[in-house]
């Protein structure tokens, strides 16, 4: 009898995360200066800490509803209208997800069906193919480049629309570049969605995170506040990783129909990050505004770094990564990375894990102490001068 294959062939044909194996090689070893983790390294402001200790001293430990609570949904609600001016309906238009990552999962799963395309920028975050695929879809990468500081161009998105397009997912401020796309590019890409009627997956989580440059929200845009599906979280600008915590914001139709698989997948957010992010919302600003002008130093320190030993790299202005071209090493994105980590305890992560067009960069991460940017600058230095071919 032929043995069944108990895996589903969808799932087997995903790759695992290629920052993922380099964080299993830097648990084994000692003295890292770790660039790799997209994650702040403050920790969460102790008033937004003690609410959600008090909400569990207070035994608001129930489920919600399944939106989530509907304070933090009017507290929403409250911010996007207060720095986008979008009106959203805190009750039917607003949903609280596990992070943002599930915000992605639930809007791929709620509007495509099998064999419908998602037209993506390539680099983009590691999940938004394997989302696509997992809900039956096709991926689309749409090639970014140095040359326009990485941002894509809508052009070169209507050239891979057809009939079998769905939607298209933007990730900006982006992981893994760090660009921003200005207001004028975004209304061409704008253009772009409504000609042909697709439905725009707009992942804005590092939007507090931007240095020098003003961040367009896409659904602020003029008629794209109908086929927008918003995305937002707490993770990234109130250093809120681990309390897993986001939103979506989107017209009745498709909140309802996200809603529907949330609540058989995952009931509702928890409780205490609920009420932990109230607080952060109320009165997180200040705490904000700190981290962020900490991060443009490191930015700054990072990016000039990066040029003055050789590695050409572009000046990011959203998020807390660089993105480095290592060509002149000769050395492949996972060469660079896996050599880097044995031979200097610096881990990055291989541009190629984010795309096809990350192949020749790394990704490093500029959310840690400027003390350990300088020392993996320094040791950086020294492994180029090895290794530079050109």
């Amino acid at each position: 009898m032929k043995k069944r294959d108990l895996i589903s062939k969808r799932v087997k044909d995903i790759p695992p995360s290629g920052i993922r194996r380099f964080f299993d090689i830097i648990a084994s070893m000692d003295g890292v200066i770790s660039l790799g983790v997209g994650e702040p390294d403050f920790v969460t402001p102790w008033h937004i800490r003690e609410a959600g200790i008090y909400s569990i001293e207070k035994g608001y430990t129930s489920y919600t509803s399944n939106y989530g609570l509907l304070e933090l949904r009017e507290e929403i609600a409250r911010y996007l209208k207060v720095r986008h001016n979008l009106d959203y309906d805190p009750e039917r238009e607003l949903l609280v997800t596990v992070g943002v990552s599930e915000g992605v999962d639930l809007a791929l799963r709620a509007i495509l069906d099998p064999g419908d395309e998602v037209v993506i920028p390539d680099p983009s975050y590691v999940s938004y193919t394997s989302c696509t695929v997992l809900a039956g879809g096709v991926s689309v990468p749409v090639p970014t480049a140095i040359e326009n500081d990485f941002k894509v161009k809508a052009q070169d998105i209507d050239k891979r629309i057809n009939p079998r397009t769905k939607a298209i997912l933007l990730g900006y401020p982006n992981n893994p570049t760090g660009a921003v796309m200005d207001r004028e590019e975004l209304l061409k890409v704008a253009e772009v969605a409504q000609r042909h009627s697709l439905v725009v997956i707009s992942d804005e989580v590092y939007e507090r995170l931007v240095y020098g440059v003003e961040h367009t929200c896409f659904a602020s845009l003029p008629g794209m506040r109908e086929r927008t599906i918003l995305l937002g979280g707490f993770s990234k600008a109130y250093a809120m990783t681990g309390w897993r915590l986001g939103y979506a914001a989107a017209t009745e139709e498709i909140i309802e129909a996200m809603m529907k698989i949330h609540q058989y997948t995952i009931m509702c957010a928890p409780t205490m990050a609920q009420m932990a992010a109230i607080k952060a919302l109320k009165d997180g600003e200040a705490q904000v505004q700190e981290m962020v002008a900490e991060y443009n130093q490191r930015r700054r320190v990072m990016v000039k770094g990066l040029n003055d030993i050789g590695l050409t790299c572009f000046e990011p202005r959203g998020a807390f990564y660089t993105f480095p071209s290592i060509k002149s090493t000769g050395l492949s994105s996972d060469e660079f990375a896996e050599r880097l980590l044995l031979e200097e305890r610096v881990a990055v992560v291989p541009g190629s894990t984010f795309g096809q067009c990350g192949e020749g960069y790394v990704r490093c991460c500029y959310a840690t102490s400027m003390a350990e940017i300088e020392e993996a600058l320094e040791r950086m230095g020294n492994f180029v001068k090895r290794h530079r071919t050109q």
